[in-house]
């Protein structure tokens, strides 16, 4: 039987960076939709994607505006690695690699790329709300994490000068950079229950990631998304989804007395967005414990401060693998998202 599960989630901050990419960027996004609850106990994940993100679009607010680009790029490679230390207690450690971040300007001096390591994420989370029998629905789980730069936060890049035939260096602008190089806070709620009388499960997944400053003098603006998800599962391998996602970026910050000294090559008041995006799923039971997922994400409505260059679409494409430590047999679970039958 086809039963169909309602989630709001809030997803991890797959498109942190990317949306306001010509003003602010850099760090690693956690691609999928990992934040969840805990693992069983001595359960572990081994998962691994790649993101593909691509935009040519300009906005001015919410209008169409003159592209100042051509295009801004990225293909990033995601991987996490999950334990449950107890029944309560999962820990998780997270990074991810830049294959390509790439700003393709109007002409060649507006034109920059990097590749590389980006962040490292270290994520317990811990579960007060435990499912029971008289309440097997209900759930709550609340994570504290932190995110560690180990990649470049100011990369730089030397050009000729045609009159004196020196090589002047200046660093690229922070959305190409594989790293914002502040160490970020991350704090997440998980809380699903389900409807009485109905076969429908209410998920609220939240998440907030507290932006630090680098040792430029630069604060990438904090970061908050909310969402509703819709599923449903075929063949009892195949489950496909359609999410609903709210996404708000605010503005970066600059120390003051960096600003004395010199003023950087892009505009930190254009920065901050608040946006809607459309994100289809599918995922796959390969074999027991091993499942593919897919995720496209595109926007219904988007506002950004002055012009920016805005979200066009995201792909991502993945991989999990869950099993028991002390076990051969895997455990059957779905990356990021329980489809879990509700009986009779």
């Amino acid at each position: 039987m086809k039963h169909l599960i309602i989630i709001l989630l809030l997803l991890h901050f797959g498109s942190v960076g990317y949306s306001q990419c010509c003003a602010v960027g850099g760090g690693s996004p956690l691609a999928g939709d990992a934040s969840q609850g805990v693992l069983m106990a001595q359960q572990a994940e081994i998962s691994s994607s790649f993101q593909l993100i691509n935009t040519t679009r300009f906005l001015t607010g919410s209008q169409s505006d003159t592209n100042f680009l051509d295009r801004f790029s990225s293909q990033y490679i995601y991987t996490r690695l999950a334990y449950g230390v107890s029944e309560r207690l999962t820990m998780s450690v997270e990074a991810g690699y830049w294959i390509s971040k790439k700003q393709d300007g109007l002409r060649e001096a507006d034109s920059y790329s990097s590749k590389g390591i980006g962040d490292l994420v270290l994520f317990p989370k811990y579960n007060v709300i435990k499912p029971k029998a008289a309440n097997k629905f209900s759930e709550l789980t609340l994570g504290m994490g932190v995110k560690i730069p180990i990649g470049t936060h100011n990369d730089s890049i030397g050009r000729l000068e045609p009159f004196s035939g020196e090589i002047l260096y200046s660093t690229k602008p922070p959305a190409v950079q594989t790293t914002s190089g502040g160490q970020d806070l991350l704090f997440s709620a998980f809380y699903s229950f389900g409807l009485p009388g109905t076969k429908l499960k209410l998920t609220f997944n939240g998440l907030h990631i507290l932006k630090g400053w680098n040792p430029l003098g630069e604060k990438l603006g904090n970061y908050t998304s909310i969402g509703v998800f819709a599923g449903r599962s075929y063949f009892e391998k195949l489950n496909v989804a359609i999410q609903l996602k709210g996404e708000f970026i605010g503005k970066m910050h600059i120390n003051p007395d960096i600003l004395m000294v010199s003023f950087p090559n892009y505009d930190p008041e254009a920065t901050g967005s608040r946006k809607l995006f459309i994100a289809p799923q599918l995922s796959f039971k390969a074999v027991n414990g091993l499942f593919l997922f897919a995720q496209g994400e595109f926007p219904l409505y988007q506002y950004v401060n002055k012009t920016q260059i805005a979200s066009q679409w995201n792909l991502t494409f993945g991989i999990t693998y869950r099993f028991l430590a002390r076990s051969s047999a895997a455990l059957s679970s779905i990356p990021g998202i329980e489809f879990k039958p509700i009986k009779e």
